[in-house]
């Protein structure tokens, strides 16, 4: 397929609260470096601020990232900042709190609710900006109530440094816990096409039932997560994309989004290339005989 004039505006949009976005937006953990975080080689400066200023001008307009996205020399923020501030008008940006990492990479304790204040502040800071437009809490391992960091969350949007608020990494019951407090505009949660989860696939069921944004993660990556994307395409899948002319990683991105008018993604990359792809695949519409034989797909990996 072409992908020279297809902008994310194809892909449709959907509401963060009060905040259109495209449901084509951008991951920006690969920015940092050939896999995230501390795994891989430090990304070139320069190319990654021009994935992101390519990014605008396709049509992006809800980045995805963390102050904890960060690589032995490059840190997501600080690029988002110096390639796109003063920030376009329509940009969405997205970030998320609960995980901590050390300068030194190494994964710290998780916050209790009263260090949360310090982690919103921080990627304000690294971002600069006064406000957070949403802030979603990364439920850790550990919690199995997130009623006390969501609270401490829904304290500082009454105090004006957050828009709105989403949660990650829940359970459908953490939904309802979270929304007893305030309001939750978005779920993001690992989901992909080879990777069933049955909370997971409530939860996208509930959010479109209640119009919240489901946001799944390392929907390319499948397995590899943070390492990049996975090459362990099921042959249903490369065949859908040879319908296509397009790669499997595009039809991995087009199912998500043909999974409801409520669901966003966010594929990441360093590569201005594979940048283009992944916006063009929001173009990509898979009849309903495709979507059958890749849903088979998702069921069967169960």
């Amino acid at each position: 397929m072409s992908s020279q004039t297809i902008t994310a505006e194809t892909a449709g949009t959907w509401k963060l609260g009060d905040l259109p976005v495209h449901r084509l937006g951008f991951g920006a953990m690969r920015l940092t470096g050939s896999a995230a975080f501390h795994h891989g080689t430090p990304s070139d400066r320069d190319r990654s601020i021009a994935v992101l200023r390519k990014a605008i001008d396709l049509g992006v307009n809800h980045i995805d990232t963390a102050a904890f996205y960060f690589s032995s020399l490059r840190s997501a923020n600080e690029l988002i900042s110096s390639a796109l501030a003063p920030y376009p008008d329509d940009l969405v940006i997205v970030t998320k709190v609960g995980p901590y990492r050390a300068y030194d990479g190494e994964w710290g304790t998780s916050a209790r609710p009263e260090d949360l204040r310090g982690h919103v502040e921080e990627n304000l800071r690294q971002l600069g900006r006064d406000h957070l437009d949403v802030v979603n809490l990364r439920r850790m391992p550990k919690w199995d109530s997130i009623a006390e960091h969501f609270g401490a969350l829904a304290e500082l949007r009454e105090a004006g440094l957050i828009r709105h608020l989403g949660i990650s990494n829940v359970t459908p019951r953490h939904l309802a816990e979270a929304q007893a407090i305030a309001p939750v505009v978005c779920v993001q949660n690992r989901y992909a096409l080879d990777r069933p989860d049955p909370d997971s696939d409530e939860l996208l069921r509930v959010c479109g039932g209640q119009g919240i944004a489901f946001v799944p993660f390392y929907a390319v990556a499948g397995e590899a997560a943070e390492r990049g994307a996975t090459t362990a395409h099921d042959e249903d899948v490369r065949a859908v994309a040879r319908a296509h002319g397009a790669s499997p990683a595009q039809i991995r991105i087009a199912w998500t989004l043909h999974q409801g008018p409520h669901v966003l993604a966010i594929p990441g990359t360093g590569n201005p290339d594979h940048l283009t792809e992944n916006v063009a695949a929001g173009a990509i519409r898979l009849t309903d005989e495709e979507l059958n034989r890749l849903g088979s797909v998702h069921h069967k990996a169960r």
